[in-house]
């Protein structure tokens, strides 16, 4: 007799019942046997009660068959979790014993791992997780097998199916959808499921060839009857086929071609939705792979997906409805505050999000939870509280059916199954049980209401009052709004009215422009100059009509329309790059981060983990990644300038630390890139054997919104050195390889245009010379060959990316160079030659009244010059003015060694910043760097007389 010590007392009857009906049942020698088993396993035989009295499936099992049991006991597989592949050897064999049937052989198989997945989940042996990962493998063994074992016997009647194109034999794909597709099956689920193949043709039989569509229907058919018809010994799983194109009235099996025509064409929101799980679980997995790639353009948007948010927020309220309708409070997957509305919660990020965020489009739940946390979806505290819910409802979920077997959410009503499932899920009581479960659904509940809020009803009012869009818009309805030029922004608006563009619009996106342009008047309304905010967001409109989502997006988010409004008013640059790249509007979502931009350690930890998500050796989406990275950080530090957070240093600062996060990362792509074809050069040192020097506003560390990248690229290895990888090359032709991929990856025009537009004229011998220098050839050139303006190249060069020992090497160089000395006199001749000659041949500008701010007499390439004169003529007996790129710190360390006065060099440095920002000003507002003469004249002639000072006491 089992002892029933630990059981409630209204538990202890049913245990012994149900153990005196297994003893009844049995021969003697099974009974003798399990008791044996149980005697060698006490901790099993102490879970067994609690087994009898909370699941009359497992009772029911035993009962029948007791042998399961004691298998499962000798064998070791109760107390132990299963390794992957472990069900799929242990089906092969039993399918491949003499006289094996594959109906009785699944159910049995079935009956046996059910059997110990409700055991160790009840007795707490595994956890939730285990559960459903045991019980989504048992549910793919059984589907891949059982494919396997039907399309051989079809082919002995009709053939092998071959590809009508590829001439190649053609297999069954099972997409697995719903909680198969995550491995989250639950204990007693359907699967849902998909079937595919890749494409139309006919079996080779000579005999009877039929279509691949009529030999994959078959083959579907069979797969279907074997899991789901019941039998004497029960059913495998129940198949639901509801969720291939067209439903139930939708072809079986599909190809390729007409499965991706089929989504494209006609697929909705809520297929979106299935879609987020789906999975591959048999066939060539290449071929799965492909099929689901040309369904992730489908699946996930490549920008933030606002467009999804009104069919979301239609499926959030259809969820509330049939919830009330079919009195649903008591059912832990459907009713309020259950497990549907967690699953609703992160797939919603995963359709909004999931197109950029790559980490999202994953398909366990607990998984896309986590990614919100870390993306900042959700807090991480509100995250905690939905995985402890999950957990405890998808346990719950296992008590309930687990009790019979049966497919159901529903909460007991009857007082003998409250006390089992309390007794499963640890509590004393019902009551106590209930009261936790309340506990979890109702923080369910309240994140499920905060998801997607309904529109607020008293912003909507005031647009629809105002006739603002269709045709009784009118100047006077602008001018009484405080257009101060209605009669030309009512032209403009009406160009975009009787646009072809909106002419063809679908019905979703003409509402979306209806809803929207109300909402874009009045914000722009608030505007200082409200007609010239609406000049330069119109054509951002037009740009994205096609691609709704993006007004969309400016719809649910009235701070964003109205950062849109003043970012764009106060600069045409910002509009045209919103224009030119709409998927930045989404950084107008976040405006903490908005209106600051990130130090160079940000920067690089942020890059790090938008690539991390990529898959490995995705060239492209690297360099998508790359340039979206670049756009949305050079918007932060426009709009943080604009707002004035951020002074013109820093503004340069941020912009070159962009720069050189990206440089370092792309050597590594083009690095990884090369080294996994070529293998790696020969080289003394760990590193790369390979630096970027930057020269130039990228050196000075001065870069602008739009600058070039003056590049030169180093490599310090053996030049008579091989790669190590079975396709060896040398190490000169690997170092150019690297240097052309580096190149490539910067240049390439994309979505998102380029990275950066690379001048590499100031490496030795200009566009004559090798691409990539060794560090012994840059050292000769420069001692032997290099012009003197090269060496004022030199002046504002620095290790920007790469390998630090090469770029030591490098300096040492440039040091060594800019510290030789020189004939001063001689110097002063050649700077002011050269000037004059780089002046006549630039700027108009520069010899007109108006003043260009780089090449006019006074500007900043005048002060450039003096500074790099002053490097060149002095650092021989003044090392340290070398050690620094940057004009600002060589202006300081000239006054500070008496070299220049500390009022001309503050007077230097006054102008040089003067100019840079007005430089930057105009290049926001899309201007040329001219003003009028009379600006700065008295900066300008403090820099005219100190260029005069400086060059006539050598000249002269």
């Amino acid at each position: 007799m089992i002892s029933t010590n630990n059981l409630p007392a209204e538990l202890v009857a049913t245990a012994a019942t149900a153990w005196q009906h297994i003893a009844e049942h049995s021969d003697t020698a099974a009974i003798a046997a399990l008791e044996q088993s149980l005697a060698a396993h006490p901790d099993s035989a102490a879970s067994l009660p609690g087994m009898l009295a909370c699941s009359p499936f497992v009772a029911g099992l035993l009962r029948r068959q007791p042998g399961l049991l004691t298998g499962l006991l000798a064998g070791g597989l109760l107390q132990r979790s299963l390794e992957d592949g472990e069900l799929m050897e242990e089906l092969e064999q039993l399918l491949a014993a003499p006289g094996a049937e594959l109906g009785p052989v699944l159910r049995r198989f079935r009956q046996r791992h059910m059997l110990r997945i409700v055991w160790r989940d009840f007795s707490r042996m595994a956890d939730t997780l285990e559960t459903v990962r045991d019980t989504s493998w048992l549910a793919e063994t059984c589907i891949g097998l059982t494919q396997s074992y039907l399309h051989n016997q079809l082919e002995t009647r009709f053939g092998v199916p071959k590809g009508r194109f590829s001439g190649e034999p053609q297999q069954l794909i099972v997409i697995a959808m719903g909680k198969l597709g995550a491995r989250e099956l639950n204990v007693s689920s359907d699967i849902d499921l998909i079937f595919a193949f890749p494409e139309s043709g006919d079996t080779d039989s000579t005999r009877r060839s039929i279509s691949n569509t009529e030999f994959f229907t078959k083959l579907g058919q069979g797969l279907i009857t074997a899991l789901d018809q019941i039998t004497a010994e029960g059913f495998v799983f129940r198949v639901d086929m509801r969720l291939r194109p067209y439903g139930e009235s939708g072809a079986l099996a599909t190809n390729f071609a007409a499965f991706e025509e089929y989504y494209q064409d006609q697929g909705r929101d809520w297929e979106r939705y299935a879609m987020v799980k789906a999975r591959p679980i048999t066939g060539d997995p290449q071929r799965g792979a492909e099929l689901m790639a040309t369904l992730r353009p489908f699946v996930y948007r490549r920008y933030v997906d606002f467009g999804v948010i009104e069919s979301l927020r239609g499926m959030k309220q259809m969820i509330n409805a049939e919830v009330r309708r079919r009195g649903l409070q008591a059912d832990v997957k459907l009713g309020h505050g259950g497990i549907r509305e967690i699953e609703f919660i992160a797939q919603c990020f995963q359709l909004i999000r999931g197109g950029r965020d790559l980490g999202l489009q994953q398909r366990e739940l607990l998984r896309v939870l986590e990614e919100c946390s870390k993306l900042g979806c959700l807090p991480p505290e509100s995250v905690a509280e939905l995985r402890s819910a999950y957990l405890f409802l998808r346990d719950s979920e296992h008590a309930i059916q687990g009790y019979l077997d049966q497919q159901t959410q529903a909460l007991p009503a009857e007082p003998l199954q409250q006390s089992a499932m309390a007794t499963v899920m640890g509590y004393d009581t019902w009551d106590g049980y209930l009261a936790a479960l309340d506990e979890h659904r109702n923080r369910v509940a309240g994140h499920f209401r905060d998801l997607i809020a309904e529109p607020e009803s008293d912003r909507e009012e005031p647009v629809e009052e105002l006739p603002l869009w269709d045709e009784d818009l009118d100047a006077a309805t602008l001018a009484g709004l405080g257009y101060e030029q209605p009669e030309q922004s009512l032209e403009q608006l009406q160009v975009l009215q009787h646009s072809s563009r909106v002419a063809t619009l679908q019905v979703e996106g003409r509402e979306r422009l209806q809803q929207f342009m109300p909402r874009l008047l009045l914000a722009c309304a608030e505007a200082e100059q409200p007609d010239r905010a609406l000049q330069r967001i119109l054509p951002l409109v037009t740009a994205v009509l096609r691609r709704s989502a993006y007004l969309a997006l400016l719809l649910e988010n009235p701070p964003a329309l109205g950062d849109l409004v003043l970012l764009c008013e106060a600069s045409p640059w910002i509009a045209q790059q919103l224009e030119r790249q709409p998927v930045l509007l989404d950084e107008l979502l976040d405006r903490g981060s908005l209106y600051t931009a990130a130090d160079r350690a940000l920067l690089a930890a942020e890059l790090q983990q938008q690539v991390a998500r990529l898959q490995p050796g995705d060239l492209e989406a690297q360099m998508d990644a790359l340039r979206y990275f670049k756009a949305s950080h050079v918007l932060r530090v426009a709009a943080s300038e604009l707002v004035g957070r951020l002074p013109l240093m820093q503004v340069s600062d941020k912009l070159t630390w962009i720069a050189e996060v990206i440089l370092e990362h792309v050597i590594a792509v083009a690095w990884a890139d090369l080294t996994a074809r070529f293998g790696q050069p020969q080289r003394d040192s760990d590193g790369y054997g390979f630096a970027i020097f930057g020269y130039g506003k990228l050196g000075g560390i001065e870069l602008s919104y739009s600058s070039d990248l003056d590049l030169v690229f180093i490599f310090d290895a053996d030049a008579q050195g091989v790669t190590d990888g079975e396709r060896s090359i040398d190490n000169v032709k690997f170092y150019t390889r690297l240097g052309q991929r580096i190149i490539h990856i910067l240049e390439t025009r994309m979505t998102m245009g380029q990275l950066y537009q690379v001048d590499m004229r100031l490496r030795p011998s200009g566009n004559s010379g090798m691409l990539v220098s060794s560090l012994r050839g840059f050292r000769s050139y420069q001692q032997d060959t290099a012009w003197t303006w090269e060496h004022q190249a030199l002046v504002r060069a620095r290790l920007v990316a790469g390998d630090p020992i090469v770029g030591q090497g490098v300096d040492d160089v440039r040091r060594e160079i800019l510290c030789q000395p020189r004939d001063a006199t001689a110097l002063a001749e050649e700077v002011v030659s050269m000037r004059e000659r780089m002046r006549s041949k630039l700027s108009p500008a520069a010899h007109t009244v108006e003043f260009d701010l780089k090449q006019s007499v006074g500007g900043i390439v005048d002060i450039e010059f003096m500074v790099q004169y002053a490097v060149l003529a002095w650092s021989s007996r003044v090392p340290d003015l070398a050690r620094w790129s940057d004009n600002i710190r060589i202006l300081e360390t000239l006054a500070r060694e008496g070299l220049f006065e500390q009022r001309e060099s503050e007077a230097l440095i006054d102008a040089y910043l003067a100019f840079r920002s007005a430089a930057h000003q105009l290049a926001l507002q899309q201007q040329p760097g001219v003003v009028p003469g009379e600006r700065y004249r008295e900066l300008r002639e403090n820099v005219e007389a100190i260029w005069k000072r400086l060059f006539r006491a050598q000249v002269e």
